[in-house]
């Protein structure tokens, strides 16, 4: 199909979901040709008798039998389901040099993988290669090193508990804490900012609170694209009155009105209303806002006081909480000019937005990636916690904290020891349980791995799913720094980039489906994720294999831990035979799943519920602790600014309506307007004309960093958009070469994403 000559900028009318969605998830199911026998997949979908979706992380009601529409779960299940297949013909009439050239849509128009291969330098070509000699090649690899650490393990948001435990165990009495993931580069900043002042890096929220919530605030989220069967639960809100609240540079078109596919009504009558009140901070100044937020509850709480009432939970504070003297001083302290610049927003905004919250009897704080991937996003949700604790809204019915993950199972990778800091409690059950020292330093994340394969001390890489090459940022640096390896594993269901940025012996271990019946010799085997909302469930797949020679991504790992390590002490093998087997193993070595295969056995799993929830605080202090951050006006933006004053611009990456992380479905983003083409930039457009520029011309790119490295994307339309003024927006992953590999949040050492200096020149070909 020619997609240049379809390209087009065209505002998009209608609210998200509705026909639209039905329409596009039919085109999606014909262009992966998907059977007409397997559509019945998608009904079985999150269901009991079912597989677990593998999109997104958000929770379903109990895996009951009513079927949940989800436009991108369907697109994700279609790409699983694709007739189109690549096999060894594939690769021996494509060189490596040659697929290079291909979009990373197209890459992923292939279909799916059938064989084990592996790179021949002499022909530029990947060629078959047994499984057995496969292991070989990666044990021989392992064994060599001078040094276990030397080698990084990546682990994907779509690995199941069952894997991301054995792996981790493999890598562990391998030797090493090196493990990269996909949280590094979306959620560490939850992650690590929440334990700080809950004790527990997760949401202390389930499903049933959103029922009981009167208020919700949605910070730096895109849920129509992102996670749409969130959109029924604040549907299902607004309907009833509860008050949403959209925190975001863009005015998102699935939290301003939602068409229901599942309700008839909602496609005859233009849908739901989602969100009364829109907060629109400018990009980095989320903090600012929270912080402004918090003063004026603050400063509310005084006047009540007046009168003889209290807005902030005084009995919470007292019992619960420790801190907050020295917080309310800082507050009182901070200059409300400061806060407004910082944040973007004006003061009557910030005062809106607090009285809201000051008025909610049960208030829930969800957010994503737009307040994670910032220098100081460490602190915004350490901000956001305390703007929580100052009314008690945690810990009890209808409120609390929710940071909706992404990937599946990116939450129960972590749980699962998936984790370049664990905890010593942690090694100390796996010490125990199985007999030997785990190694107790910190490992590499995601940007340290790339510095480590950059500078020859990582000379393996093994990527369990993803697609690391492409889901990083400064992606010349990243490139250069997997050429670098000795060897490159990347175990997948489809081809994409990852693969032909190799190290010198690559290979590409095709695996399983989430869909995908996994049979084994004690029969069918099932697997199960934890979702944002720490519900652990079992599924099992219900459509044949791709290809007979598949293998689960569990049996891989089985499989090349014991050709590196031996069965000696540990019997890999029939762990692969029997997944109920390394349950049993978890319910020893993790805390929360003691008796793990009875209770996930029942319909919808179990609740691996968080001590915050209950109100315990698993903090230095046990109590729900207070932190003070002050509002740092030194930052690579304001620095970017003293030098090219209002010629600086800030951007941020983000998905396309037909994206999934890295996985591209087609070339739209209709929600935003965008039809057959990526290399877009979004502007406000007073900015257009201050800067000299108009919307349909072409740009380059380029990033005001301080290491005299040329970072740039050339060659992006000017699309004339509602973001507010000195913002960007762009996709990702083609933005991603602007991301400076040390440009990171503090603390969570997340690439700042979503707050990116830059400078605009005009495109020599516009």
């Amino acid at each position: 199909m020619d997609h240049k000559r379809k390209a087009r900028i065209a505002p998009y009318p209608q609210p998200a979901g509705g026909l639209d969605s039905l329409k596009s998830t039919t085109i999606t199911l014909l262009k992966e040709k998907v059977p007409g026998s397997r559509y019945k997949t998608l009904l079985h979908q999150n269901q009991p008798d079912g597989f677990d979706c593998p999109g997104c992380a958000w929770p379903d009601r109990e895996h009951t039998s009513t079927f949940e529409f989800c436009e991108n779960g369907v697109k994700a299940v279609a790409a699983e389901a694709t007739s189109k297949r690549i096999d060894a013909d594939f690769f021996a009439r494509h060189t490596v040099t040659e697929l290079l050239q291909q979009s990373d849509y197209e890459l992923e128009q292939h279909g799916r993988l059938t064989e084990p291969l592996a790179y021949d330098a002499a022909s530029d070509c990947y060629l078959p290669i047994s499984w057995d000699d496969a292991f070989a090649l990666i044990a021989r690899h392992l064994k060599a090193l001078d040094d276990p650490n030397r080698a990084s393990f990546y682990v994907s948001g779509r690995t199941s508990n069952e894997t991301a435990f054995l792996f981790q165990l493999f890598v562990r009495l391998y030797g090493t804490n090196n493990f990269p993931d996909c949280s590094n580069l979306c959620h560490e900043s939850s992650s690590r900012a929440l334990p700080q002042t809950v004790g527990v890096g997760k949401a202390t929220v389930v499903l049933d609170d959103f029922e009981h919530a009167d208020t919700i605030m949605v910070f730096g989220q895109n849920p129509a694209t992102n996670h749409p069967r969130m959109l029924n639960e604040l549907r299902a809100a607004a309907k009833r009155g509860a008050t949403i609240v959209s925190i975001n540079p863009l005015k998102e078109k699935g939290l301003d009105r939602f068409a229901s596919p599942q309700h008839p009504m909602d496609l005859l009558n233009g849908g739901a209303e989602i969100s009364s009140l829109f907060i629109r901070p400018t990009l980095g100044g989320d903090f600012a806002l929270i912080k402004g937020v918090a003063k004026r509850v603050l400063e509310l709480d005084d006047a009540a006081v007046a009168a003889g009432e209290r807005i902030l939970d005084i009995g919470f504070l007292a019992e619960h909480c420790s801190g907050f003297e020295a917080f309310a001083a800082d507050l009182r302290a901070e200059s409300w000019p400061d806060l407004a610049a910082a944040s973007g927003v004006p003061y009557q905004d910030i005062d809106a937005l607090a009285r809201v919250y000051a008025k909610g009897k049960a208030v829930i704080a969800t957010w994503g990636m737009g307040l994670t991937q910032h220098r100081d996003s460490v602190a915004a949700i350490q901000m956001l916690s305390n703007l929580m604790m100052l009314r008690g809204n945690i810990g009890r019915r209808g409120a609390g904290l929710c940071p909706v993950r992404g990937h599946s199972n990116v939450q129960g990778d972590r749980t699962m020891g998936i984790e370049d800091k664990p905890s010593q409690a942690f090694l100390d059950r796996l010490a125990q349980v199985y007999d030997f020292e785990p190694p107790r330093g910190h490992g590499l994340d995601a940007v340290d791995t790339i510095k480590a394969m950059l500078y020859g001390r990582v000379k393996v890489f093994v990527g369990l799913g993803g697609n690391f090459a492409m889901a990083t940022p400064d992606t010349p640096r990243t490139f250069e720094a997997l050429r670098n390896c000795d060897l490159t594993v990347q175990i997948s269901t489809k081809l994409n980039r990852s693969h032909l940025i190799h190290g010198r012996d690559a290979l590409i271990l095709p695996t399983l489906g989430r869909s995908e019946i996994d049979l084994q010799k004690t029969g069918p085997q099932g697997v199960t994720v934890e979702d944002s909302m720490c519900m652990v469930h079992l599924s099992y797949g219900i459509n044949p294999p791709a290809s007979r020679q598949l293998l689960s991504e569990t049996a891989i790992t089985a499989r090349m831990a014991h050709a590196t390590l031996g069965g000696g002490k540990i019997d890999w093998l029939s762990y692969a035979d029997d997944y109920a087997k390394i349950r049993d193993e978890i319910a020893k070595a993790v805390a929360g799943f003691e008796d793990f295969n009875a209770r996930v056995a029942k319909p919808g799993g179990f609740h691996l519920t968080p001590a915050s929830r209950e109100r315990r605080w698993l903090t230095p202090s046990g109590k729900a602790q207070f932190i003070v951050n002050a509002l740092e006006k030194d930052t690579p933006i304001a620095r970017a600014r003293a030098l090219h004053g209002d010629k600086l611009m800030v951007l941020m990456t983000a998905r396309s309506h037909d994206q999934y992380n890295t996985t591209i479905y087609a070339l739209d983003d209709r929600y935003r307007g965008v039809y057959g083409q990526r290399r877009v930039l979004l502007i406000n457009r007073d900015d257009l004309a201050r800067l000299g520029f108009a919307a349909g011309e072409r740009v380059d790119i380029f990033t005001v960093w301080h290491d005299g490295i040329e970072r740039r994307a050339d060659g992006f339309l000017l699309v004339e958009y509602d973001i507010p003024r000195g913002c960007l927006g762009a996709y990702f992953p083609e933005t991603n070469p602007l991301i400076p590999l040390d440009s990171v949040a503090d603390i969570s050492n997340t690439p700042t994403s979503k707050s990116v200096p830059v400078l605009l020149r005009r495109s020599a070909a516009s």
